[in-house]
């Protein structure tokens, strides 16, 4: 009886240790669970965050991309402006020289700059004398931004009255057109118009010289 009394409470104890070591495997596992599932969660979280960084930096490269996409102002061509030359609208006098105008206009639908001088060469329609030439690079050539559809003036001051104080066909330069060059530019040929804008115009110069002023818009 005592040998079935210790077999007995050896079974018991057995079975209690096995009952223990079963709760205690289980509780590991749950723990490994839930440990496991904290993890997750915080992978996701960063996965998120990574992905809101990425999408920022993205907006930001774009808006980067898009400020310097706007450039520099493109250089006024032959293409992209107009030119007219005005005679003076008065002759000139001892004490004020006349004055014609030089203006141009922008054509193309972006603003344009001239930067640098600008010549105008005139020649006798007769050949009677030398061309004479003039810029404005002593006025003043800095660059001027022309925009779309908006004119540039420069005055051109000459001396038309000759010596004699008679009229100003009488001088030496007479000339019906004007050739103009812009910066870095061939020149072009264009018609002298009247004071008023109709054609007909005479470009007379006595003497070997005239000016050409600053560009200035409006």
């Amino acid at each position: 009886m005592h040998t079935r009394a210790r077999i007995a409470a050896v079974g018991a104890l057995a079975a209690l240790s096995a009952l223990a070591l079963t709760g205690c495997n289980n509780g590991d596992e749950d723990g490994a669970a839930a440990g496991s599932s904290t993890p997750a969660s915080d992978s996701g979280s960063a996965s998120t965050a990574a992905s809101s960084g990425s999408n920022s930096s993205t907006s930001g490269g774009s808006s980067s991309s898009g400020g310097g996409s706007g450039g520099a102002t493109a250089a006024c061509t032959l293409q992209t402006v107009s030119i007219k030359f005005f005679m003076s609208d008065h002759q000139a006098t001892e004490q004020q020289a006349a004055n014609g105008t030089l203006k141009l206009t922008n054509t193309s639908g972006a603003t344009c700059t001239v930067v640098g001088p600008t010549t105008v060469t005139a020649t006798d329609d007769e050949n009677k004398t030398d061309p004479i030439s003039a810029d404005n690079s002593e006025e003043g050539s800095d660059a001027v931004d022309i925009p779309a559809g908006g004119s540039a003036t420069a005055d051109i001051g000459y001396n038309n009255l000759n010596t004699e104080g008679t009229a100003r066909d009488t001088c030496p330069m007479g000339a019906s057109s004007v050739k103009v060059g812009l910066p870095k530019q061939a020149d072009t040929t264009v018609n002298v118009l009247k004071a008023d804008g109709s054609p007909g115009g005479y470009f007379s110069v006595c003497g070997d010289s005239f000016r050409v002023g600053a560009f200035t818009v409006g």
